[in-house]
């Protein structure tokens, strides 16, 4: 396993894999994506309570799952290159980062969509909310901090920091309608113990998580080549490659 996770940290290796990956994750999405969108809409029952409104389920709970997914990932490869100094696992935590941004961009707007007609407002200041919120800045912290050295070794170690200061925010989003009274609707699916919610209804779910993980690992291989590619540009491989 060490021989493998070696052979990772070789810019050229970890560029050609994520070449070979991208077009399979992206396409293998494509297909789960679309079926979820008709089974959210269209195939399963409407709730009793929340009616029609609560179709938005499907695409607001996948993609605030991912968002913290995509920090706990960030975190980690930064802790990687931050401990055994792998200059692709830095490569990895900063093309992670705007996609992870991306998703908490979007889960904050389409909680402020599902809350309004529950709610009766857009936006209040509940525990999950907010922390999601401050995620949000720990993102923006992120990729404001690697964007702010000349030096990239300088700007990969302080990002890493930040990434890693960051993460004990994630467990506090995930338990925040747990620990604290929340106006937020609590865990149904993604919790200990069995789902609330009817089977019938379940399924979309699940095709819809799947499918954006493997929208995200696509995108991500995209980002990882260009990431590489920017740091290793002086490299001999570089030129045999473009």
């Amino acid at each position: 396993m060490w021989l493998w996770i070696h052979k990772l940290g070789s810019p050229p290796r970890a560029y050609r894999l994520a070449e070979r990956l991208q077009r399979w994750l992206l396409w293998g999405s494509l297909p789960l994506l679309i079926s979820a969108a008709a089974g959210g809409l269209w195939l399963v029952p409407m709730d009793y309570q929340q009616k029609d409104a609560f179709r938005i389920f499907y695409v607001h709970v996948p993609i605030a799952a991912l968002s913290l997914g995509a920090y706990m990932f960030l975190a980690v490869a930064a802790a990687v290159g931050l401990i055994w100094r792998m200059k692709v696992a830095y490569a990895v935590a900063a093309a992670a980062a705007p996609i992870g941004t991306v998703f908490t961009v979007l889960a904050l707007i389409t909680g402020s969509i599902w809350g309004r007609p529950m709610w009766g407002t857009w936006w209040v200041w509940d525990v999950r909310v907010t922390t999601e919120t401050i995620m949000l800045f720990f993102y923006i912290g992120y990729l404001s901090l690697a964007a702010s050295f000349e030096d990239v070794s300088r700007a990969d170690r302080a990002a890493a920091l930040l990434a890693i200061v960051g993460s004990i925010n994630v467990p506090i989003v995930k338990y925040s309608v747990v620990w604290w009274n929340s106006l937020h609707q609590g865990a149904t699916v993604l919790k200990f113990g069995s789902p609330t919610m009817d089977r019938s209804m379940l399924w979309p779910f699940y095709v819809a998580m799947l499918g954006i993980l493997l929208y995200f690992a696509g995108v991500l291989c995209i980002r990882i080549r260009a990431e590489i590619l920017r740091r290793d540009r002086h490299a001999a491989w570089v030129a045999e490659v473009l």
